[in-house]
């Protein structure tokens, strides 16, 4: 990976999902933007704030598909994410996320 650019494996989306009150939402419902999650599993030299591992949370739409041995991966930069869900951070003190 070159400069401050990530290499995440995205979870798998699922067509429909569940609210909160487990009313079940159509795949087709319109819904404004959505993020979304995905685990690092390369990172650049001159990324600072991740690590492997890490979950980062991303704009869908600011993002490059690369096929590598057959599994899909997103190529995204450091400066795109919008947080950060991190192991090494003390969970007793905070919610474990950071920007």
């Amino acid at each position: 990976m070159l400069h401050d650019r990530l290499l995440v494996s995205a979870d798998a989306e699922s067509g429909e999902r569940k609210s909160g009150g487990g009313i079940v939402i159509p795949a087709t419902a319109s819904v404004g933007k959505r993020l979304a999650w995905a685990e690092v599993v390369a990172v650049g030299q001159h990324v600072r704030q991740v690590k492997l591992g890490d979950r980062v949370l991303f704009d869908p739409e600011e993002r490059a598909e690369v096929e590598l041995q057959s599994k899909t991966y997103l190529l995204l930069r450091e400066r795109d994410l919008h947080a950060v869900a991190a192991k090494r951070v003390d969970s007793s003190s905070s919610t474990g996320l950071y920007l």
